[in-house]
This record gives C-alpha cells, sequence and structure tokens, in this order.
C-alpha cells in the first residue's frame, strides 16, 4: 500500500507555498542519491515548477540494459487556486498521485526492491494557479501552455507513457476511483490493452472502468475543438502509444474544488501504475498491439495529422 507516500505527498503539497523544491527535498530524505531535476517555467498566466525523477531499472536503459521505460506523468492545473480558494484542489490529484508513486520507488529501492525497467516521471508544481470557466463544472487553468508542459515533460527515452489527471468535470464518467483510456498512438485510438485491464482487476479487485475518447480528446488544445480535459494531450507530442488514468467521481466536481481528494482513489491509481510499471520493465505488459498498429497504418494510412492543429485558414 502506498497510504504513507499519499499522506506525506499531500502535507507537502497542500501549502501556499509548496514548490518542486519542497518536493525534491522530501524525496532526498527518501533517497539522497536520486537523480531529480528541478526548475521553473514562466507562461502568460503565471509560473510553475517543473519535477522529473528518474528512477533506474536494473537492466534500464540508464545502465545499459534493454528493458523499456516507462514515463509516468501528473497532469493538473495547479495544486491549488489561490486566493480564489483556499487548499488543495482537486485538480491536483495528477501530481499527488505521479509524486506518490515516485516516492513509493525511491523507498523500494533502498529495501532492494528494483524494478527491470527505468521509470521516468513528470509533473509540475503550482499552488496559484489560474481557473476558467467550463462546463458542467469550473476548470483549473494552466499558468503555463500546455505544449510547453508537453516539451519539458516528455523525452524520446519513453516506451510508454501514463498520464494521470482528475478528471472528475463531465457526466461521461460515473464511479469514484479511477478509470483507464484507451491506448492512444500517432493519432489512432487504439483498443483498451488486455494487460492494463488484469492489472486493474488485481490492484482494484474490482471490474475495470473504462472511460471514453472522442477524437477531438486527441487533438492539441487550442485548435477550439471540445476536449474531456487535458489528459490525453501528452498524446499530441510522442510516438509512444499513451494511456490516460483518470482519478474519477460519480458526480460532476469542479477541478478547483477543494475537499474533493480521496485518498482511496488517489492510492488505488498510484498502486495501479505502481504494478504497470513493474510488469512493463518486465516486458510482460504491452500497452498496444505492434503487429496491429502496423497493419491499421497499411490500410488506412498515418493518422499523425490529428497530432498538429490541422488546416489553417490562409
Amino acid at each position: 500500500m502506498l497510504i504513507k507516500q499519499i499522506i506525506e505527498v499531500y502535507d507537502i503539497l497542500d501549502d501556499i507555498n509548496a514548490s518542486g523544491k519542497r518536493v525534491e527535498e522530501y524525496l532526498r530524505r527518501i533517497k539522497p542519491d536520486a537523480d531529480i531535476e528541478v526548475y521553473t517555467v514562466n507562461g502568460k498566466k503565471g509560473s510553475t515548477d517543473i519535477i522529473k525523477i528518474k528512477v533506474q531499472g536494473l537492466n534500464g536503459k540508464s545502465s545499459g540494459g534493454d528493458a523499456p521505460t516507462i514515463g509516468i506523468l501528473g497532469r493538473l492545473g495547479g495544486l491549488g487556486a489561490r486566493p480564489e480558494c483556499i487548499g488543495f484542489v482537486s485538480d491536483g490529484d495528477g501530481a499527488l498521485v505521479a509524486l506518490t508513486v515516485a516516492a513509493k520507488l525511491l523507498d523500494m529501492q533502498n529495501k532492494g526492491d528494483c524494478l527491470e525497467g527505468d521509470v521516468f516521471i513528470a509533473t509540475d508544481i503550482c499552488p496559484t494557479a489560474p481557473t476558467r470557466a467550463h462546463k458542467p463544472v469550473a476548470f483549473m487553468d494552466l499558468p503555463v501552455d500546455i505544449a510547453k508542459i508537453n516539451q519539458e515533460e516528455i523525452n524520446d527515452d519513453l516506451d510508454a507513457i501514463l498520464v494521470v489527471d482528475t478528471t472528475k468535470g463531465n457526466r461521461i464518467i460515473n464511479t469514484c476511483g479511477f478509470a483507464i483510456s484507451a491506448t492512444v498512438k500517432e493519432g489512432y485510438i487504439l483498443k483498451v490493452s488486455d494487460d492494463l485491464l488484469d492489472i486493474m482487476q488485481t490492484t482494484t479487485g474490482r471490474l475495470p472502468n473504462v472511460f471514453p475518447l472522442s477524437t477531438q480528446d486527441i487533438t492539441p488544445y487550442g485548435n477550439s475543438l471540445y476536449h474531456l480535459n487535458s489528459i490525453l494531450q501528452p498524446a499530441t507530442a510522442t510516438d509512444a502509444p499513451v494511456v490516460g488514468i483518470a482519478v474519477t467521481s460519480e458526480v460532476s466536481v469542479a477541478g478547483c474544488a477543494t475537499g474533493a481528494s480521496s485518498y482511496i482513489d488517489t492510492e488505488s491509481a498510484a498502486r495501479f501504475i505502481l504494478e504497470t510499471a513493474k510488469s512493463f520493465g518486465r516486458k510482460e505488459c504491452s500497452l498496444y498491439d505492434s503487429d496491429e498498429f502496423e497493419k491499421i497504418v497499411s490500410l488506412y494510412g498515418k493518422m499523425t495529422h490529428l497530432q498538429t492543429f490541422g488546416k489553417t485558414s490562409e
């Protein structure tokens, strides 16, 4: 269980002075030599701290091995909407889950439990993010353009990406806990990974929840189309397979709502991600069928134009 890490990370993030540096200090108390990078990026609506953690695997690329690398991205607008709202907002769960996984992986290494492949974790830390109008409930907004966040958090070493994001501001996911998406790769919405469904059943003890995607959801923000939220935005900036891990609720909850985070739901999502990372590094978990992907491209062509802003008026 990751309850200890959830509580410790939450205590750091639920603070008007939360910062990447404070998170780094916490993680270094667990493992002083951890591979951590922290820096600030600025945007039109403010700034945020980017934090990146690489947890080296026994047979990972960083040690000259051939085990695949999985990326875990915590997506959010902000941890808080101060001064409009006081406290940790619902939207912050993406960062909470991702950093909880990082803390657990470092603790596991101290105890002699190392994964086969490298694990890369990235998220941003902003306790004073803006909000924006959205139906059916208000969203948190990003202080920095999302394309910039993609640029900072995604790299070519990633063989697969899990994106964890609060996804409660809708009426299409009607359960508390978390849900996964179909795999998205290079503009295609592929079938749901059977391996991920198996892991989800094991970690939750329940039938798996899968949330629907529309074509609009996998196109870049800024094209004036509807998006469920930003959970699949990393899929616009990589050719690696991407799966969304949505922290969910039965009813629509505003991203800027406080008091809406559940340690049961976030711990469950973190535990699922951890088990997926274990299996992925051992090459026992696949997010998509590579042979079928090659066949669909040969039959219908590339769909990478959906990763762009498409046709623009002259």
